[in-house]
């Protein structure tokens, strides 16, 4: 009998981590013997998966804050080509973060490894370049977004859309009251929430405009609680420092980010995959984000799209407000919150934008058909046991 196939598995920061972790769950549930190995984080070690490497690792967004850790990078990319080469995997699985995944998928192509890539990097948005390169080392692309699927065909890669996992991971909706039930949060006070990323760089660039915004907001609304979900790759004082001298006590909450969002009365998200989660709860925020000059001056050269926040994208219009680099000011942001907060045809007309963009996300089990899919990669148990 031969041995039981492993899988390599490669994920960074808290959505993919939580993306492949249910995509591992799905595969387990279909095919038990399959063992994994690979990178990731708390979500990935919890459904048992053999980490080589942390996602903290290689999660940096930027040209300048990525080059003091190309070193400690490339060491983790060649640690996991070892370990392909010395186990063999049935298949790898790369999960976002295209800038490593694509250079690593270079490398098990030469190994003969088939490679189904999980979250598509945002090539129609940037760098379209690059599907040539996709054409050559993915065998099999598994989109999240609608409009993904035909934009991959049309360039010979082997695509099919699975549906966004995001929407089963958001808790269903209700009230805020209900959420802040939850949470163990004062029912009726108004609440604001902020939202400002799994990257520490983030934390340090973003979250202090937040923290000035919350503190002009609370001077008129009296007792207002600001809660602020913490992912586990921020340690909590990242957090708490930010907001000293403010004259607020922020309720720092263990992830669960989407029902913080849903407690809230407003947020403010930062630019990224939270956006999604907080738009599928149906609260009015505003989408802000920051990076360094150069990286800010790269990207507005190769960004070929009209909006940063995915439900704009997915919308094709500007449902939330986007606030971007200098425009990421405490003032701005507090203004935008203010404008949304009470009822209104601002804050409607918001709310039925998201509703709208609900409905082009599909139905759940997106990471039940992403496993179908990576199956098809995999000799079937009969072949194995033959």
């Amino acid at each position: 009998m031969s041995p039981a196939p492993q899988i390599l598995i490669v994920a960074g920061e808290a959505s993919g981590d939580a993306h492949a972790a249910d995509l591992v769950a799905a595969l387990k549930a279909r095919r038990p013997e399959l063992t994994f190995f690979g990178m990731g984080g708390s979500r990935l070690a919890a459904q048992g998966v053999e980490l080589l490497f942390g996602a903290h690792e290689v999660s940096v967004m930027g040209i300048t804050e990525v080059l003091p850790k190309i070193p400690r990078i490339l060491q983790v990319m060649g640690g996991l080509a070892r370990a392909a080469t010395e186990r063999r995997p049935a298949c790898a699985i790369l999960v976002d973060i295209p800038d490593f995944n694509l250079r690593l998928a270079a490398r098990l192509k030469k190994l003969g490894i088939p490679v189904a890539y999980y979250v598509s990097p945002m090539i129609w948005a940037w760098r379209r370049g690059r599907v040539k390169k996709i054409a050559r080392l993915v065998d099999r692309m598994l989109c999240i977004l609608p409009f993904e699927e035909d934009f991959y065909r049309e360039a010979g890669v082997p695509a099919r859309y699975v549906g966004s996992p995001v929407v089963e991971q958001v808790p269903s909706p209700n009230t805020a009251i209900a959420f802040r039930q939850r949470l163990g949060l004062p029912e009726n006070a108004p609440t604001l929430a902020l939202l400002p990323g799994s990257r520490l760089s983030e934390i340090r660039r973003i979250l202090p405009a937040m923290v000035g915004a919350a503190k002009r907001l609370v001077t008129e609304r009296p007792g207002l609680q600001v809660v602020v979900p913490v992912a586990p790759s921020i340690p909590p004082e990242e957090i708490l420092s930010r907001f000293t001298g403010s004259g607020l006590q922020p309720v720092l909450v263990e992830g669960r980010a989407p029902e913080v969002v849903g407690a809230s009365d407003a947020a403010i998200v930062v630019s990224g995959t939270a956006t999604l989660e907080a738009g599928l709860m149906q609260r009015p925020f505003v989408v802000v984000y920051r990076v360094s000059l150069l990286t800010y001056w790269v990207g507005r050269m190769l960004v070929k799209v009209a909006h940063v926040a995915l439900v704009n994208l997915l919308a094709g219009r500007r449902v939330v407000p986007e606030l971007l680099q200098g425009e990421m000011t405490p003032e701005r942001i507090a203004g935008e919150i203010r404008r949304l907060w009470d009822p209104g045809a601002p804050r409607e007309e918001l709310l039925q934008g998201l509703a709208e963009m609900r409905g082009k996300l599909g139905e759940t089990g997106a990471a039940a058909r992403a496993a179908e899919s990576v199956l098809e990669l995999i000799p079937p148990a009969s072949k194995l046991q033959g």
